[in-house]
């Protein structure tokens, strides 16, 4: 890669970085009484950790979509199929159904957050390791199976949904969507570490990411023990999905979006740089459509359907795309 092209995508990121920026400034500011220090610090007390929340979930979902599109080698594929969405709303309706949405385990923010993500590590660590040590280290038979556990969690889930109370049903819904309302500080700051460690964790597995693109051969004879970096890189980006998850709710295509925009923006092998673009395309969108949401709608569309529309789109698009070339 030239040097031309190192700072034409050094430009691309800076302005990718003062646009979240300004989207930040505005969400943060837009229609608040800046006359008023009470009004102000009462709506900074609101949104601030609203938007703390949007930046950690661009930044998992962003990272952990662009990291399991390159171990899998195919760019219109989304951490989705690993199955993490669907146990969240398992999950929750598992809770709903046999503990009643008025347990302490439904109603605790800190709680359910905690169980969630452990049940979905716990998951994660046992299914995917598991498979990808029996299946002689194949990335799509991980990848079946993640699809399969898909519908066979959504299918759990809709058997219960179907013989449940409907007034538990009506509260089970709210938390089945993707929300950045009341979002529990403490959450934010677990999500925070929790991340935190991933990434430590994993650093320098991430750091081998230009190698492992070129293949399996190619990486072995480089040097590089292919079959552990891609199975500790499958359970960074199940663990990621899950904090995410667990923290705001399911966003299926956001994911989709983001890393491909990512790639089509800085056409580069560099992960450094297409993972920090996929994670500043994620707080655009976020912070941007949950902007028009509360602004222009007024709350009554939430921000997950806007992007599952536009994702959905968006993966017709690189399918037809894909396609003609």
């Amino acid at each position: 890669m030239n040097l031309t092209a190192v700072r034409s995508n050094r430009n691309k990121l800076m302005l990718l970085a003062v646009l979240v920026l300004l989207c930040a400034a505005a969400y943060l500011l837009v229609e608040v009484n800046l006359d008023s220090p009470k009004l102000f610090a009462y709506a900074m007390k609101i949104r601030t950790p609203k938007l703390i929340a949007m930046l950690i979930t661009a930044f998992a979902i962003g990272g952990a979509s662009l990291v399991f599109q390159s171990v899998i080698n195919n760019t219109i594929v989304t951490p989705c199929l690993l199955g993490m969405n669907s146990l969240y709303t398992l999950i929750h309706t598992a809770v709903v159904f046999f503990l009643g949405s008025g347990s302490i385990v439904a109603t605790h923010a800190n709680l359910s957050f905690a169980v969630d993500v452990l049940l979905m590590g716990i998951a994660a660590t046992i299914i995917y390791s598991w498979i990808f040590q029996k299946t002689n280290h194949n990335v799509l038979y991980v990848l079946l199976v993640g699809t399969v556990l898909t519908s066979f969690f959504g299918s759990i889930q809709t058997t219960l949904t179907r013989v449940m109370d409907p007034n538990e049903y009506d509260t089970l819904l709210s938390t089945l969507v993707a929300s950045f309302s009341n979002i529990n500080s403490e959450i934010i700051l677990l999500s925070v570490v929790l991340l935190g460690a991933i990434v430590w964790f994993l650093r320098k597995d991430l750091a081998l990411l230009d190698v492992l693109t070129l293949g399996k051969a190619q990486a072995i004879n480089l040097g590089v023990d292919y079959d552990r970096c891609i199975r500790r890189l499958l359970l960074g980006v199940t663990l990621c999905i899950a904090v995410a998850t667990a923290m705001v709710g399911p966003i299926s295509f956001l994911g989709l979006i983001i890393a491909n925009l990512s790639r089509q923006l800085l056409k580069t092998y560099r992960h450094s740089q297409l993972v920090l673009g996929s994670a500043l395309f994620g707080m655009l969108v976020l912070v941007g459509g949950q902007l028009i949401v509360e602004h222009v709608y007024t709350y009554a569309v939430p921000v997950s359907v806007f992007i599952t529309v536009g994702g959905g789109l968006y993966f017709l698009y690189l399918l037809l795309t894909r396609k003609k070339v």
